[in-house]
Formats: structure tokens, sequence, C-alpha cells
């Protein structure tokens, strides 16, 4: 199991200045970092790249899609714009050799249509990620993994086994499950079935607490949830989704109205050591 953290706890926009985030991730213990490509055409990707393999640190992406580039839209114009944005994403993906592109990356991210998801939002959901998923098959070994997130962020996957049907029509070997534990409180019956059900089709996780603060102080089962992990023989990343108001646009965006800890610093390393000794009792336990 490898554990990462995001960007955002860090900054918004990564820029080549930003670079020495990269020691300070490494220095704090994490195996990866998780950039979102909000700006792919300004992203730094070759200094990150290097500057990331030169002190063994690894990349994963993400992205919550915009309006524009909605998965899902009845703007037939917003879903192809959104399948060619995807395509430079999963190039971007490729060329910072990162493993995995996640998120809401199959709908435009706080995109709600005021009613339940429809047949056609489906198709159109189904359709477009397959022609991106067959795309990065073929020129890369970038694997897309869908962010299952709550209802107030989403009305069209909300619970792992939307998120395993949606997969399972889109029929390719690349396009995985990605489940956020901050979502899953919120929207799952029971953390260890919803788990289950994705079974090996389960390929990234965050690791968030229940309010966004350090994980270990929240409501999230952590020991359940690792045991779930272990049952399905999943060993890949566990990354830390975390916000701080620091940061007042992403704290915005994110609904971030109080100190969840004292610095990033602290949120990324107490987290990471809670996550590690949940993990390492289990397997102390077994």
């Amino acid at each position: 199991m490898k554990y990462g953290i995001h960007q955002m706890l860090f900054t918004e926009n990564f820029t080549e200045q930003d670079l020495p985030i990269l020691d300070k991730v490494r220095e704090l213990g994490f195996d990866g970092i998780e950039f979102v490509l909000f700006q792919p055409d300004s992203f730094p990707a070759d200094a990150v790249r290097r500057h990331a393999e030169s002190i063994g640190l690894e990349i994963n992406t993400a992205i919550g899609l915009s309006a524009e580039h909605n998965l899902i839209s009845p703007d037939p114009t917003n879903r192809r714009r959104g399948v060619e944005f995807m395509k430079q994403l999963v190039s971007l993906t490729q060329q910072l050799n990162a493993e995995n592109l996640t998120g809401v990356n199959y709908a435009g991210w706080g995109y709600l249509s005021g009613k339940m998801r429809t047949q056609q939002e489906w198709r159109w959901g189904v359709e477009s990620f397959r022609e991106v998923c067959k795309f990065a098959r073929e020129y890369t070994d970038v694997k897309l993994c869908t962010e299952v997130v709550n209802r107030f962020e989403s009305h069209f996957i909300n619970i792992a086994a939307d998120a395993v049907r949606f997969i399972d029509e889109v029929g390719e070997p690349n396009a995985l499950v990605h489940l956020d534990t901050f979502h899953m409180i919120r929207e799952e019956d029971n953390f260890t079935e919803a788990i289950r059900l994705c079974g090996k089709k389960l390929g990234y996780v965050h690791a968030c607490e229940s309010q966004r603060g350090i994980p270990g102080t929240g409501l999230v089962p952590w020991a359940e949830f690792f045991e779930a992990l272990k049952s399905v023989g999943y060993d890949g990343w566990v990354t830390i989704e975390s916000f701080t108001t620091e940061l007042e646009n992403v704290a915005r965006l994110c609904c971030i109205w109080r100190k969840l800890a004292d610095s990033p610093e602290q949120l990324a390393s107490e987290g990471l050591a809670f996550l590690k000794r949940v993990n390492r009792d289990l397997a102390v336990n077994a």
C-alpha cells in the first residue's frame, strides 16, 4: 500500500516555483503526490516529473471537470469538448509518468440537474468515458478512476454500486473505481460492503476524515475501512485529500469554513502517522 497527499493542501495552482513542495512531501514520509490538472497548458510537467523522479516521489493526477467539459451535458458541444479535454489530461498524465487519472472525470464537478440522473445522461457518460478510456489504452498506460462523490457535488454517481455499474458498461480494462471516505460516510450504507462490491475494480482511494480534517479526528470507521481494503487485496494508493482555510479559493470551493489543523504540515504528518498506525495494527493483530 502506498500513501499520497493532495497538492491542494499546499497550493492551488502548482507552478515551477512550487517544486520545493515535492521535497516537503517526501520529507513528511509520503510515497506520492496527487496533482489536480485544472490548467494543463501551464502545468510544468517536465520539471515536475524530473524533480519527482530525482527524489523517488510518485505522481497521480486528478480533475473535477468544468461545466464546459461536462461529459453528461445536454449540450453536445460541451460533451465533445470534454472528451478532447480528457484526452489532453491523459496525455499529460502519461508525460508525468503518473499511474492514475482520478476524480470527477466523467461529469461536471458541482453539476446538478435538479433531478435524478436520466438514462440519456447515463448513455452520454458511458459513451464519452469509453472513448477517453480507449484513447488512454491505445496511447498510454494511464488508468482512469471514477470518483464516487456525494449528492451535493453530483447527482450522477453517489455510491460504489453505481460506479461499478458505470465502469462495467464502459467496458474498458483501464476504467476503475475511485472511493473517497469523505463521500462514503455521507452516501454508503456500509463501508465494508461498498469496498467489497468494488473488489478488484477498486483502483484508487482517498483517505479523508468526515469533516476534511486530520484523519482520526472524525467519524470515519478507519479500522473497518482498512480491513475491507485488505479483504479485496487492495494494495494501491491511499491518498489524503484535505484542504485548509489558508487557500481561500480552495476553501470556498470545498466549503472549508473552520480551521481543521494548525498547518498543512500538521494535517499531513499526523494524518499519515494515524493511517499507517491503523494499517499496521491490523496486520499485527491478524
